[in-house]
């Protein structure tokens, strides 16, 4: 609950943006005995020694491909994090508890080399190609920014997730499985201490927003370093969509209440954007997900082009949805979807990341 107190001052919207690269020299992938233990201390945990699948189907290959390159780029964030704080680099000083937020920033770094180490291992364990890491580029400029962007990031992990167990399911994986709900729980915890932190009721909703392994590609892909990646992209089995924009930005932070919102997106390498160019947007929707509802299709409206670059107008209609924390949306050529993963064939662009406020008061918290 200190921490509380301590960061509360700091923790405010980014104004700006500036890029943290992370080179690809780091070697946790491979650790020897020791090292592995040494992670394990700091993570609070060994890794899984259950035994895993020898043979992957094309759809537990590809969601163990995601989950691997998810976890580098989180792995990499939190190097970054750590780097920053430990240095009190200029935006990520802290004037007290700077042992407990280091030791507790540390914990998740090591977990999540954990967890990328268990998706590798699983992928090697089958014969299969296992994503290295790439170099990285975080829009955060301080440790304000840096919890909201994690705080972001891991519920769209944990949207993710639930979708991997589900191609798990299918084709009877039993472990995988119980390894990644054991991991949904991690995250979900982690993300109930970020929110914490910048004033937000820490469980954000009865039921977190899903989001299709297509959408989670898509999104990631600003954090990449255009080029760095020591493979080809498309060595996982996912399109990598054009981003769609929310109130200028990829991602939106709003308040609970129905209102417009604003979008944007360049369709030039969009399949099928062809016939949409230069319409008035009638046939084009922008679809919400939010928790476990169905897709919710709107209209566009205020629709302009210029060439194959779009900018339109949409309602957020949170009042009958109640939307609270995490929803995505995409621009999509249908409505009336029965399941989020129905809306990726119909995509234009996607996702744009909207999270609705749920304050609460994190001083009178820190008194109990």
């Amino acid at each position: 609950m200190l921490l509380c107190r301590s960061l509360a001052p700091i923790l405010i919207l980014l104004g700006g943006v500036s890029a943290a690269i992370i080179p690809n020299n780091d070697s946790f992938l491979k650790p020897n005995t020791q090292q592995v233990l040494s992670i394990a201390k700091e993570a609070g945990g060994l890794l899984p020694n259950l035994p895993l699948p020898t043979k992957l189907g094309p759809g537990s290959r590809t969601t163990f491909q995601l989950i691997a390159f998810t976890e580098l780029v989180e792995v990499a964030f939190f190097n970054s994090l750590v780097q920053n704080v430990t240095k009190g680099n200029k935006g990520y000083e802290i004037n007290g508890h700077v042992e407990n937020i280091t030791k507790i920033l540390t914990t998740i770094q090591a977990q999540e080399k954990q967890h990328a180490i268990a998706a590798d291992t699983a992928l090697k364990t089958a014969g299969e190609f296992s994503p290295t890491a790439c170099e990285y580029q975080f829009p955060a400029s301080d440790l304000a920014g840096a919890i909201r962007l994690a705080s972001t990031f891991t519920a769209v992990v944990l949207g993710s997730l639930q979708g991997a167990n589900v191609a798990f399911a299918k084709e009877n994986l039993a472990v995988p499985i119980q390894l990644v709900s054991s991991v949904i729980g991690e995250e979900a915890e982690q993300n109930g201490f970020y929110r914490h932190l910048v004033k937000q009721v820490p469980s954000e909703s009865p039921f977190l927003t899903a989001i299709p392994a297509a959408f989670i590609f898509s999104a990631l892909q600003p954090f990449i370093v255009p080029g760095s990646c020591p493979y080809p992209l498309t060595n996982i089995d996912l399109p990598i969509l054009p981003p769609l924009a929310v109130n200028g930005g990829l991602i939106a932070t709003v308040e609970p209440k129905d209102q417009r919102l604003s979008f944007a997106a360049d369709l030039t390498d969009a399949k099928n954007a062809t016939a949409f160019a230069g319409s008035d947007g009638a046939e084009l929707w922008l679809t919400y997900t939010t928790g476990q509802q169905k897709p919710i299709s709107v209209a566009t409206d205020n629709v302009k082009w210029n060439d194959k670059k779009i900018s339109f107008e949409a309602d957020f209609p949170f009042q009958k949805n109640v939307m609270v924390g995490l929803s995505h949306a995409a621009l999509t050529t249908a409505k009336d979807f029965q399941t989020v993963d129905d809306i990726v064939g119909s995509t234009l662009a996607a996702p744009a990341i909207i999270q609705v406020e749920n304050t609460s008061d994190c001083n009178k918290l820190a008194d109990i």
